[in-house]
């Protein structure tokens, strides 16, 4: 099936049963059905789903340059206005991922002297002492086996809201913990619901959502009344968490965060700083136990290049091979598969038409498995990202940190996360996969769907 746009080119489309088109194929695996979608009709492909009347249409991009168009080259025609957005909107804030326009220009100046990467080196100790911590709770492990997304979670938790809490990072641990599964499955369900229930009424799901958003916003404007009520730091005892930072940011042009702006911001980071980055540890560390040879290369890097020594920030660019095995496990598990916009004005990406006021996809999940660019996708290869092999390849071949004037702004802050707790925890632990496979699906960010199990063994010498 293929439409006729306006400009005379065809969109093919995916093929779907009567009446609900591709709508069960998407409930069930969304990340398949993009996958069966580029294979069969290409880079561009359109997928219905839905019954008659409430049908949405979604126009998915596959290709490097595709996803280069829409989050970078043109990226003003494509832009944060389709329902999902708006349900992550409505619970966690107007933050940086969900803001537009002026709103998100304001904010990001406001936030980006914040992101510096010599300010966020400053945080390498805080993860240091978070992944210490994590490690040494794993020496009574039944059976000697964790189950990684579980750790890395608690991990990347653990460390976001020290960074952005500090002393008070313990009473919002156990709150985030509680609440944000609640409230993310509650955003998922109505984001790509095609009816919703105003979120006044009694339904038993708004009102766990309700109660759940009310204990997370409770905590969190508390700990923003003390910041803004606590008088300015000098520079000699000023405090370093990131949440007394925002507090204080300001300029003659943006003026300052309100108490409002604040708790969005704190919202989103906590969304977007704990989550993606546990699910790239995760996978790396699942990846290593299910490939001993490289796991085995990156053990002897780190001991190469720290020997005893504590992990820091300069590091980073010490441990190009680690790095390469991140960026590879990113690869293959995107913590966002998928990126949504909804387009202005009918444009052509790839030799077809987009329609105006049309839903796109980009899936990271397809486009980092693009035969393309990547030869033999779905097999762990780290040399993929070898600094020669990167520079032949597209710009948007990889994009898990988004693109464009939207791309994430706690980039550099992931991969020295990242990079650092794998050097703590692989200077530790040797790795085993239990869990050969791990069923993922698309949420807000990348799900699994059952445990991913690695049975650990202490290094020693």
């Amino acid at each position: 099936m293929a439409v006729e746009t306006s400009a005379g080119t065809v969109v093919p489309g995916l093929e779907g049963v009567p009446l609900l088109g591709s709508l069960l194929d998407l409930t069930s695996d969304s990340l398949g059905t993009y996958q069966r979608a580029r294979e069969r009709h290409g880079d561009v492909v359109r997928i219905t789903a839905g019954p008659p009347g409430l049908r949405a249409e979604l126009y998915c991009v596959f290709s490097a340059e595709g996803a280069q168009q829409v989050l970078a080259t043109e990226s003003a025609n494509f832009r944060k206005d389709n329902a999902f957005y708006q349900e992550v909107r409505d619970s966690f804030g107007n933050g940086l991922l969900t803001s537009q326009d002026e709103d998100y220009l304001r904010q990001r100046r406001l936030v980006q002297p914040l992101f510096t990467r010599k300010r966020v080196d400053g945080y390498a100790g805080a993860v240091v002492a978070e992944t210490e911590a994590t490690v040494a709770g794993w020496a009574g492990a039944p059976d000697g086996i964790v189950d990684v997304r579980d750790e890395m979670t608690h991990l990347a938790l653990r460390a976001v809201s020290r960074i952005l809490f500090g002393t008070d990072a313990d009473a919002t641990v156990d709150v985030v913990d509680r609440c944000f599964p609640v409230i993310t499955q509650y955003v998922l369900r109505r984001g790509y619901s095609p009816v919703k229930t105003p979120r006044s009424w009694p339904t038993p799901g708004n009102r766990r959502a309700a109660a759940a958003l009310e204990e997370l916003y409770a905590v969190c404007d508390r700990i923003v009344s003390e910041r803004r009520g606590a008088a300015p730091a000098s520079d000699g005892d000023r405090g370093e968490d990131l949440l007394t930072l925002l507090a204080e940011a300001h300029s003659a042009d943006d003026g300052a965060f309100d108490a409002a702006e604040l708790r969005d911001q704190v919202l989103i980071f906590l969304l977007a700083g704990h989550e993606t980055t546990a699910t790239s540890l995760a996978f790396a560390l699942h990846l290593l136990g299910r490939h001993p040879e490289e796991q085995a290369r990156a053990r002897e890097e780190i001991a190469r290049v720290l020997g005893d020594r504590t992990p820091e920030a300069a590091d980073l660019d010490r441990l190009p091979y680690l790095t390469q095995v991140l960026k590879e496990a990113m690869r293959l598990y995107p913590a966002a598969p998928v990126i949504g916009r909804k387009s202005v004005a009918a444009t052509e990406v790839c030799g077809h038409t987009i329609p105006a006021g049309s839903d796109v996809i980009l899936a990271s999940w397809v486009t980092h498995r693009h035969p393309r660019y990547w030869p033999d996708p779905e097999r762990f290869d780290p040399e993929r990202f070898a600094p020669g092999a990167e520079a032949e390849r597209p710009r948007y071949a990889w994009f898990p940190f988004g693109g464009g004037p939207r791309a994430c702004i706690g980039q550099h802050f992931s991969m020295l996360e990242s990079v650092i707790a794998l050097t703590v925890i692989l200077r530790a632990y040797e790795f085993e996969a239990v869990d050969t496979e791990i069923p993922v699906s698309a949420g807000i960010t990348l799900e699994t769907r059952g445990p991913a199990r690695c049975r650990i063994r202490r290094v020693t010498g």
